[in-house]
């Protein structure tokens, strides 16, 4: 009797210590993996900060030019007075400036305010026919300014761009190819909204440099835009024009920004006899 419950205890110890060691085996492996994907995350993320840099660079450098090219409209408007321009330009500004709504006349108080008015009118008329409330376009010396809303271009969360916005990136496209030297920059913004967890998106500094790439992407390709023209940029939340507190805010903070240098003689020319 005592043979056999000594037999039985000393099996009991044997499959005890077999569990035991397959349960170390298993969680060894699991750390291992667990480690690896670690490691493999800290990668990605190392890649997409140097991704995030070099696009900030350049994003950079380009402001940059901006800010030198209005220094150089300055100077240019500083020089000369209404007579530098072509006696056809004075006349179509005339022309637009009578179409104007009056409101928008009262703060141009110069030249460079009224230059300013025509191009943002003749945009207007040309790339949204004056009717869409999902555009906004702004003029800071020349440099033109085209705020699109998420509602026109983006379902919430996406980065693919709606149909319904095709014409008018086709717009902004013939634009863009009426000018040799112009280029576009075209900026993703976002609201303040968190993702979950399961998000494909990461963040929503992925979310607008998608956003962006993607309009840039259907520039190029399919409105034919020399790609040598076209920088993709990504704000993400950090350049609100509202603060986030209502639904209503946060859908003006979730817009695209197209940032274009204008020819003016170009845009000048863009108003026809028939508006």
């Amino acid at each position: 009797m005592k043979r056999t419950l000594t037999v039985t205890v000393l099996a009991a110890a044997m499959l005890t210590s077999c569990v035991s060691k397959k349960k170390y085996v298993a969680l060894e492996e699991d750390y291992n993996n667990t480690r690896s994907n670690l490691q493999q995350s800290q990668m990605e993320k190392e890649q997409l900060e140097e991704r995030l840099g070099a696009i900030e660079e350049r994003v950079s450098d380009y402001n940059a030019r901006i800010n030198s090219l209005r220094d150089e409209n300055n100077q240019m408007l500083e020089m000369n007075d209404l007579t530098a321009m072509s006696r056809a330009n004075k006349e179509k500004m005339r022309q637009t400036l009578t179409k104007v709504d009056p409101a928008k006349l009262q703060g141009a108080q110069s030249l460079e305010d009224s230059i300013n008015v025509a191009v943002a009118y003749n945009l207007e008329q040309e790339i949204s026919g004056g009717a869409s409330e999902d555009i906004q376009i702004s003029v800071d010396k020349t440099v033109v300014m085209i705020d699109v809303s998420d509602q026109l271009l983006f379902r919430s969360g996406s980065h693919r761009v709606s149909r319904d916005a095709y014409p008018l990136l086709e717009q902004i496209a013939e634009v863009a190819k009426s000018e040799p030297t112009m280029e576009i920059m075209v900026e993703g913004h976002t609201d303040d909204q968190t993702f979950v967890e399961s998000s494909y998106i990461q963040d929503n500094w992925e979310l607008s440099v998608r956003r962006a790439t993607s309009i840039v992407r259907l520039l190029q390709d399919r409105f034919d835009v020399d790609p040598a023209k076209l920088i993709a940029a990504g704000r993400s939340s950090y350049d609100p024009v509202a603060d986030n507190e209502t639904a209503e805010n946060r859908a003006k903070n979730r817009r695209t920004r197209i940032v274009i240098i204008p020819n003016l003689d170009e845009f000048l020319a863009m108003l026809d006899s028939e508006q």
